[in-house]
């Protein structure tokens, strides 16, 4: 009896290893077609008012309203293909109704008074600036993840250094972004030293009582350095610091430690469901400037992740030398069956061509056809 009781206790170890085999197994994706969508890009082709912006996070604020979030913006009117005399503002918001499907993208900037444009989140303390980050909606509160940025003193258009990170409230974000309520809390566990950084933000994911909050461990800060992390914090806790846990060697503990998994990230991503289909993908520009745009799945939204795919290759760095290509993200409340939305960035070396070229500083987006 011991025997047989032995080895049924070895068969069900056996069977449950397997289990867990099978369940870490990455899932499979393949690219049917990928190719630029006219709608989209032509919602981003403002001629006054909003001119273009980059990052282009956006989240789901109800069934039939999303909200688009943008980094440094231009704000101003386009004549014979240039931008001169456009104001730049640090962020900026665009708020588009799903329930018409030809509605128009409304975008909002914060005032600084006298008919001044500013930007909508400003840093209650420190200086410098913020860039939007990954968003979410959890219970009618949205909480928005913010990069608190300033100047190096360097020229170019890498003349600037992240020295903080904040986590906003609003707790009315279906009020008019001018009538915010936000509050601000800095993120004690981010890193900003000379040879190290670690950031969260770079995409969020709701699933079932959690929310799995991204990020990126960059030990050797060199391009294609950037190694995926992961947290994750109760729904109705999210800004509970204390409440958070850290993935390490495949369990959730309570302090920051230990590596990175998957590495060549960037500071802003996606990470969703797979359109019909079991398992998560997690969708990103090849170490953070390429023309590549790559995903990668996984059975798990905490990973092990797979070896990358191309998902799409961006033609405009293949015929022109002076501008680069960045922040590619799937955008999942627009999924259509196996399709996915994916916006990328287009931005020039010369700070310059931005008011003088029409064509760079604008999203781009395409539709990718997934299979399996």
């Amino acid at each position: 009896m011991r025997v047989i009781c032995g080895f049924l206790s070895l068969l069900l170890a056996a069977t449950a290893c397997a289990a867990r085999a099978i369940a870490a197994e990455p899932a499979r994706v393949r690219v049917v077609k990928a190719e630029p969508t006219a709608d989209w890009n032509a919602r981003f082709n403002n001629t006054e008012g909003w001119i273009g912006g980059d990052g282009v996070f956006s989240a789901l604020l109800a069934p039939q309203r999303v909200l688009f979030l943008f980094g440094d913006t231009l704000l101003g009117k386009v004549s014979a293909g240039r931008r001169r005399g456009a104001t730049m503002v640090n962020n900026t918001v665009g708020l588009l109704s799903l329930a018409d499907p030809h509605a128009r993208l409304r975008f909002v900037s914060g005032s600084a008074g006298k008919d001044q444009p500013a930007a909508v989140f400003v840093p209650d303390e420190g200086g410098g600036w913020f860039w939007p980050q990954a968003a979410i909606d959890v219970k009618g509160r949205l909480f928005v993840f913010l990069a608190h940025i300033d100047k190096t003193g360097k020229d170019g258009p890498f003349g600037f250094k992240q020295i903080g990170q904040c986590l906003a409230a609003v707790d009315n974000p279906l009020d008019e972004p001018t009538a915010w309520r936000i509050k601000q809390r800095c993120l004690p566990f981010a890193e900003f030293e000379e040879k190290r950084e670690r950031l969260w933000g770079a995409a969020l994911l709701a699933e079932g009582d959690d929310v799995y909050i991204y990020g990126i461990d960059d030990r050797r800060k060199q391009l294609g350095s950037k190694e995926l992390i992961v947290a994750r914090a109760p729904r109705d806790k999210l800004a509970d610091f204390d409440a958070w846990r850290f993935q390490h060697d495949w369990q959730w503990v309570a302090t920051p430690t230990g590596e990175g998994g998957a590495d060549g990230f960037a500071n802003e991503f996606s990470v969703s469901r797979l359109p019909e289909g079991q398992g998560y993908l997690v969708v990103y520009t090849d170490s953070g400037l390429s023309d590549r745009i790559l995903g990668r799945v996984s059975a798990s939204p905490a990973g092990p992740w797979s070896e990358p795919v191309v998902l799409y290759t961006c033609p405009e760095m293949a015929g022109d030398k002076g501008v680069f290509c960045y922040a590619a993200k799937a955008h999942p409340w627009a999924v259509r069956g196996n399709e996915l939305l994916i916006s990328y960035c287009v931005n020039a070396w010369d700070f310059g061509r931005l008011f003088d070229d029409n064509e760079v500083y604008r999203p781009r987006f395409v539709r990718v056809t997934l299979g399996n």
